[in-house]
């Protein structure tokens, strides 16, 4: 019987990119990881490691954390966001959100938890006025000391949303509530948010935009739950 033939050798292209990927997903599935751990778990010498990774870190696809780990990227955080702008939350969002712009007067944000303690915003509708908050499409935000960290949190009290002034930026009030699977003490996937400066957002607004980005939040989770059990 003739002897099968072994598999050819990967060309160094192709074993570069292999190695970069699961370098890729080490960080992503990390966190934030040394460079040591990093290639340790993909299998690879620490000068390769090292030759990658600042390959990746120059496509903005991984970060160098002031520690010296190694952290998901900002790039890698928008390919994420183009991949969920079609999912079930992101096309019910969108609606959502149009109304409470249209509403208010303001911009409203969807954001999800993010890495590190994060939250990631997915999508916005922005107002027409000429003062207004920019856009934070793909960008991240502390969960610490937010309106949309205290509602991805669950942080939001009897009345159900957060309203805070000045936290991320001077003269910007934000209010937000959380979206949950379920009523009661229901997991939070995701939240609503309506952004703007604070000197056309008074204390009754407060009140007002913050039953308004509830109502909406509630809405929400109950078209993404039923969507689900309908698949």
């Amino acid at each position: 019987m003739a002897a099968m033939d072994a598999d050819p050798p990967q060309p160094t292209a192709t074993r570069s990119v292999d190695r970069a990927l699961q370098l890729l997903a080490e960080v992503t599935d990390s966190g934030a990881v040394s460079l040591a751990e990093a290639a340790r778990r993909a299998n690879v010498p620490t000068s390769t490691a090292l030759r990658l990774l600042r390959t990746l870190e120059s496509w903005g696809f991984v970060r160098r954390a002031p520690d010296g780990e190694f952290a998901p990227g900002p790039r890698l955080l928008q390919l994420g966001v183009s991949a969920l702008s079609a999912d079930s939350l992101t096309s019910h969002a969108h609606a959502h959100l149009t109304d409470l712009c249209a509403t208010t007067g303001e911009s409203a944000y969807l954001a999800v938890p993010g890495p590190d303690d994060t939250a990631l915003y997915l999508d916005q509708v922005a107002t027409t006025k000429a003062i207004r908050h920019v856009s934070w499409v793909g960008r991240s935000v502390p969960l610490a000391g937010t309106a949309i960290g205290a509602a991805l949190l669950g942080q939001v009290g009897d009345q159900g949303f957060t309203a805070l002034r000045s936290t991320l930026e001077p003269d910007v009030t934000a209010v937000a509530a959380p979206v949950r699977i379920s009523t009661g003490t229901g997991e939070v996937v995701a939240a609503l948010s309506v952004v703007g400066p604070s000197y056309r957002i008074s204390d009754v607004d407060l009140a007002a935009f913050g039953g308004l980005v509830l109502e909406h939040a509630n809405v929400l989770a109950g078209e993404v739950v039923g969507e689900e059990r309908q698949q």
